[in-house]
């Protein structure tokens, strides 16, 4: 690929969003088809925790085999890789890739107040998503296998997360709102 063509990526005009009942109607289907044709639902946070187990048995093995979180999954002889929800995380970065490079949305900006740097920003984004992604493994499933696929077979635990995600966010929303006021 040329860098002609490659710049032209970025420089798309930007185009409507779906609509949401739409979105939401077209992302129901998706569910279905998934528990229907895999048996699983949706969801990617247990991906990243398999990657980590993969980085972590190519550099310590041992550590893998004597911590039996890390032991479920890379234990001996078994690929951390090899499981239904890893080709879903990266065909979901894929697809969010693609579909912003052909509605005009693949862009470098950081989106933030006029009272904070680029750099604070990025950093407390870093680590919003460092604590999310903890808390998503802690209550085993994050927002997209807790809310859609948990939710979706009107599993108590998942609304009960649910309700606590939307909640926290909203009660720690007074704290940060300085990045984006």
């Amino acid at each position: 690929m040329n860098v002609r063509r490659l710049g032209s990526i970025f420089n798309r005009p930007e185009k409507a969003y779906a609509h949401p009942y739409l979105a939401g109607a077209v992302l129901g289907v998706v569910l279905f088809l998934a528990f229907l044709l895999t048996g699983n639902g949706l969801g990617s946070s247990g991906a990243t925790s398999r990657i980590d187990a993969a980085l972590v048995d190519i550099v310590a093995p041992a550590h893998v085999d004597n911590t039996p979180y890390l032991l479920k999954m890379a234990g001996g002889d078994k690929n951390p890789l090899d499981d239904w929800i890893v080709p879903v995380f990266f065909g979901a970065l894929l697809g969010g890739f693609t579909s912003g490079a052909r509605n005009g949305r693949l862009k470098l900006t950081t989106t933030k107040g006029p009272n904070i740097s680029d750099k604070t920003r990025w950093a407390m984004s870093f680590l919003g998503g460092v604590i999310f992604l903890y808390g998503a493994r802690m209550a085993r499933g994050c927002t997209s296998g807790q809310a859609l696929s948990g939710g979706a077979t009107l599993a108590a635990g998942s609304w009960v997360i649910m309700f606590a995600i939307f909640g926290g966010a909203y009660l720690l929303a007074y704290f940060v709102r300085k990045l984006w006021l």
